[in-house]
Order: structure tokens, then C-alpha cells, then sequence
């Protein structure tokens, strides 16, 4: 029986956790080569937070008070306007 995607994760997880220390690097390089470089960079990239300013968290409140409100604008009407 195949496994599934999630599964074959799992498993090659795993496998990689019991791995010896020369054959992680083989397999580090091997992964960074496969992986495409865009996707290695954002895997790469430090995590950098920002402090929200006072204007940014009443614009995400504002936000929230309209969903709420149930005034948002759907996915689809989105898609209407730039598919005309």
C-alpha cells in the first residue's frame, strides 16, 4: 500500500531523526539542493517582528469591527470586478 503525502513526511521525518551526524549532512545538502530557491530562502530567513504601531492596531480593530458587522467583500465579488 503507498502512503499518502503526510504520511511520507511523517516517515522521512523520522528517519532523519535517527539518522548519524556524517550522513545529515549528505542528506542537508541533498534537501537544499531539491528544495527550489525561493522556498530555501523563506525557509532560511530569520523571523522578524515588528512592533505594531498605534494606527496599525486601530486599522486591524477597525478591520474586525466590519467583519463583524458583516461588512466585508466576498472572494467571489473580489474575482467579478477584476474578471470583467
Amino acid at each position: 500500500m503507498e502512503l499518502d503525502f503526510v504520511q511520507q513526511r511523517q516517515q522521512a521525518h523520522l528517519l532523519i531523526d535517527v539518522l548519524p551526524e556524517k550522513k545529515l549532512f549528505a542528506v542537508h545538502n541533498l534537501l537544499e539542493v531539491l528544495v527550489e530557491p525561493l522556498s530555501r530562502s523563506l525557509a532560511m530567513a530569520p523571523v522578524e517582528e515588528e512592533e505594531l504601531t498605534p494606527e496599525t492596531v486601530a486599522t486591524i480593530k477597525r478591520s474586525g469591527d466590519q467583519l463583524d458587522r458583516g461588512e466585508s467583500v466576498s472572494h467571489e465579488e473580489i474575482l467579478r470586478e477584476f474578471v470583467r
